[in-house]
């Protein structure tokens, strides 16, 4: 009797044993690598109570969950080339939108060029790389040709029926507006599950030699853009802005805000802001369905025992925090902390999660290690794989993101932000200091409300001192794994 025909018990029992076989038996796992677009740790699997995402929830529970995992830049083109190369923004020169990492290291041996020089087939089905959403839906975006085999960019009804979708910020494009549209027709119809069907046919067609697939969905970007019935998973009266205390503004410095987002709330009204609420954990519920798709696929083409899942989000997302930032671009934790799921077979810890701090430069190191592979030189992470096996072992991590704020009427020129995050500490500081400075305790003050850089006390000072320190040692690669004892602290 075939898979295909075995009854759902028999998979059920067949399903773990394949999973949690040794990677041992396979000289080559494959490796689905899932981005998803904008997504904060808005999943139930991170503690979120309003979320419905049972997909990547059952993920989590097969692989490791890291709850403190930081993106080195958040804003889309930055921090995917920096997953991509396994290098800092400050190597590859990638600050904003409009400049190509190989423009700084043109011989750059990307993720998926290593496994493709090693005897694996590459290929990629939505956005990896940066696109202008919803612009370039359909096209290759700013991707890197060298990266892949194949390419495969789906353009669904979402496009089609752009001018159906609600601006509550009219003055400004849907792609960087509060935007929002509950969608007639099928999954199968938008961008996101035409992609899910496509990496499906590659999975697939490739299913007897070893495969890098790169899936990446568009949304929860913006517009937010899903069928009705997720709308529907969340009642209006139930969507709650976020808690800040009053005066919250008062001690974070001016440069700490993002230039597209000076106004708290964008200056809309409360039904307007719970309605776009209410859109984007539609849209996250949306492309959690796609991940189940993509999951279930892997079962039935009997993949899964010899496969590496990688789920990650570009950066986090603001959703209203410190009395009404949103979208991305900030220092602060909502922004800076991504979503990060990886599921290797064999692997003692899956199913656990990791409270470690990790970057996101660290996904390159990772991967290679799982698959036996050489790194090229110079990169600037090191591998998970030790918290893969162990979740909670000594680690002592430390993340670095940064954000360049361009000049504008707030700022007279440009301004960098870097931000260094320890298990207990965040400290920032905008253009070294002369443009502000943060330091927050996350042992008492998780939502970082109270910048105690404003009147620091002796062990304020000690902490800031010894933070930067530690901070302009690592950015410049000096000390790329463990720049001090965090015990010290």
């Amino acid at each position: 009797m075939g898979r295909n025909d075995a009854p759902f018990a028999m998979k059920a029992l067949l399903i773990p044993f394949l999973f949690f076989a040794s990677m041992g038996s396979a000289a080559k796992p494959n490796v689905l690598f899932i981005a998803i677009d904008d997504l904060a740790p808005a999943l139930r699997c991170y503690g979120n109570l309003i979320a419905k995402t049972p997909h990547i929830d059952r993920l989590s529970t097969s692989g490791v969950r890291f709850d403190r995992a930081y993106n080195q830049l958040p804003l889309c083109n930055p921090t995917r080339a920096s997953v991509m190369t396994g290098l800092r923004p400050d190597t590859i020169k990638v600050y904003d939108l409009d400049r190509h990492f190989r423009d700084e290291v043109p011989k750059a041996v990307t993720l998926s060029q290593t496994f493709m020089r090693n005897g694996w087939w590459a290929g990629r089905v939505g956005k990896i790389y940066h696109y202008n959403v919803p612009a370039s839906i359909g096209t290759d975006g700013f991707d890197d040709p060298p990266s892949w085999q194949k390419t495969v960019n789906p353009k669904g009804r979402d496009k089609i029926d752009e001018a159906l979708i609600f601006n509550a910020e009219p003055h400004r494009k849907i792609s960087a507006a509060l935007s929002w549209l509950a969608a007639e027709g099928t999954d199968e119809e938008q961008t996101d599950g035409m992609i899910t069907t496509e990496a499906i046919k590659l999975m697939e067609a490739k299913r007897d030699k070893p495969f890098f697939l790169g899936v990446g969905f568009f949304r929860p970007h913006t517009p937010y853009v899903a069928p009705k019935k997720y709308f529907e998973m969340y009642p209006l009266k139930e969507m709650r802005l976020p808690y800040a205390p009053k005066g919250d503004r008062d001690d974070i410095p001016t440069a700490a805000f993002a230039h597209n987002c000076p106004v708290p709330h964008y200056g809309l009204d409360e039904l307007t802001l719970r309605k776009a609420l209410q859109a984007y954990y539609a849209t996250i519920s949306f492309v959690d369905a796609q991940v189940g798709r993509l999951m279930s696929a892997l079962d039935e083409l009997q993949l899964t025992g010899n496969t590496i899942v990688v789920l990650w989000s570009d950066h986090g997302y603001h959703l209203g925090e410190h009395n009404g930032i949103w979208q991305k671009r900030t220092l602060f934790e909502q922004s800076a902390r991504s979503p990060l799921i990886i599921r290797a077979p064999g692997m003692k810890g899956n199913g656990t999660a990791s409270t470690r701090i990790v970057e996101f430069v660290d996904i390159y190191p990772t991967l290679t290690d799982l698959a036996g592979l050489k790194n090229p030189k110079g990169l600037e992470g090191r591998s998970l794989k030790p918290l893969l096996a162990d979740p909670l072992a000594k680690w002592n991590g430390t993340a670095i993101t940064q954000v360049l704020r361009p000049a504008d009427k707030r700022l007279t020129k440009p301004v960098m932000g870097r931000s260094i995050r320890t298990a207990r500490w965040r400290y920032s500081d905008w253009a070294e200091g002369r443009a502000g400075v943060e330091l927050y305790d996350h042992a008492s003050d998780p939502m970082e409300f109270n910048n105690l850089a404003i009147r620091p006390d002796a062990q304020s000072k000690a902490v800031m001192n010894m933070l930067r320190k530690a901070l302009e040692k690592k950015a410049s690669g000096k000390v790329p794994t463990t720049p001090f004892n965090p015990k010290r602290l």
